[in-house]
């Protein structure tokens, strides 16, 4: 298995990113950059996995993952998003990751006054 990934270095670099050492067919890339695979010698429900862009580091989340590959992971089709493309309507926004906690993230304001002013303390 570390022969597969390259290496010793490589094997703990990919180790410490993704805290598994899996060996698998590489079934598809993203616009993202993740990588899907998959190896039917593991167990069902681990045996189909992504390997998010070394970009990110360790700072990556499920949010990361289109729909279109969503499905294929999560076993709603067996055929990927490569060898079935999905339906695309005009009206469909592309693949957004979740930005919450972030300096991106949606602050919503208001616009009414508030009925309690804060204290404001004497200045000498």
């Amino acid at each position: 298995m570390v022969k597969d990934h390259g290496g010793i270095k490589a094997s703990l670099y990919h180790f410490y990113l993704t805290d598994d050492l899996k060996t698998g067919k590489l079934m598809g890339e993203d616009k993202d950059g993740n990588k899907y695979y998959m190896n039917d010698q593991y167990f069902v429900g681990r045996n189909r996995w992504v390997v998010y862009n070394p970009k990110h580091n360790v700072d990556y989340d499920g949010s990361m993952v289109p729909a279109e590959w969503f499905g294929w992971l999560h076993y709603k089709s067996d055929k990927t998003p490569i060898e079935q493309p999905p339906v695309k309507y005009d009206w469909m926004q592309d693949h957004s990751s979740n930005t919450s906690g972030t300096k991106d993230a949606y602050m919503p304001y208001t616009t009414t006054k508030p009925k309690i002013q804060s204290w404001v303390p004497p200045q000498k």
